[in-house]
């Protein structure tokens, strides 16, 4: 008993045995269908998708604990009484907030300049993931039960005396590990 021989004939009978069975083989999807349109798919810049806010909306341990100490040279500014937004970061509201203030960070200018800019800016309607609160008489405020990662905080500020414009006041402030973060504003 010796090994078997491979002729040419013998060859071309295994592979084209192979080739039928593999042609019987059903095929596995890649992976799951695309999202109809606007609803889904990879997060985008340019587009504004709920399913990106998704992380936003899952209850966590973390907090931010902010406090307006915003001056314009001798003048200093209040938030006491306005409202205070803490909007989720992702790629649509990271252009977002660019295209109003001019920074993805941080930026404090005055608010007719970012109300002016808001045509331009992406639309959608992200106000479903949007945290609010009031910044009390002493100039805090506070948002609790925050997910893991980026944020917005975002509040309008007024002179305490004198002249000056309303000022918009934009910060990013990262959750961790569901740790508390002290913000100035």
């Amino acid at each position: 008993y010796g090994a078997p021989v491979m002729t040419p004939a013998r060859l071309l009978l295994i592979s084209a045995a192979l080739l039928g069975l593999s042609a019987c083989a059903t095929t596995a999807p890649l992976g799951p269908p695309p999202p109809p349109p606007g609803t889904g798919g990879p997060p985008s810049a340019g587009v504004f998708r709920p399913g990106d806010f998704a992380w936003s909306a899952v209850p966590g341990r973390g907090r931010v604990d902010g406090r307006m100490t915003f001056r314009s040279g001798v003048s200093r500014y209040t938030c006491a009484g306005a409202g205070v937004v803490l909007t989720p970061e992702t790629l649509w509201t990271r252009r977002r907030m660019t295209i109003l203030y001019n920074s993805p960070d941080r930026a404090a200018l005055p608010a007719e300049q970012v109300r002016a800019r808001t045509p331009s800016a992406p639309s959608g309607d992200y106000s479903a993931f949007v945290r609010r609160t009031t910044c009390d008489a002493s100039d805090h405020f506070s948002f609790q039960g925050l997910a893991n990662g980026a944020w917005y905080v975002i509040t309008v500020a007024k002179p305490v005396a004198g002249d000056g414009p309303d000022m918009a006041i934009m910060r990013r402030v990262e959750i961790r590990a569901g740790r508390p973060v002290a913000i100035e504003l």
